[in-house]
């Protein structure tokens, strides 16, 4: 087995799937603070943590999709794609 199909067997093993469990997890972290934002009903201190945890699943989307397209562009310059 050559260099290239480990790399290219981690990728789509182990790394490709991480990625996509972590963006997932995001997506579900972003609409967990809308559900607690909309839910606060006027409380402000329930409020400000609905925005908070939405900003964290917003944060979590970009570092996601930011690993997804450097895990590419890596693929793509040593030609394991």
């Amino acid at each position: 087995m050559s260099i290239t199909q480990i790399i290219d067997k981690i990728k789509t093993e182990i790394i490709n799937p991480a990625i996509y469990l972590l963006f997932g997890i995001a997506v579900l972290m972003f609409i967990w603070g809308i559900i607690s934002y909309i839910a606060s009903a006027g409380n402000p201190g329930k409020a400000e943590q609905g925005k908070k945890i939405m900003l964290y699943g917003i944060i979590g989307l970009f570092v996601m999709a930011s690993a997804l397209g450097i895990v590419k562009i890596l693929c793509n310059f040593f030609g394991t794609c």
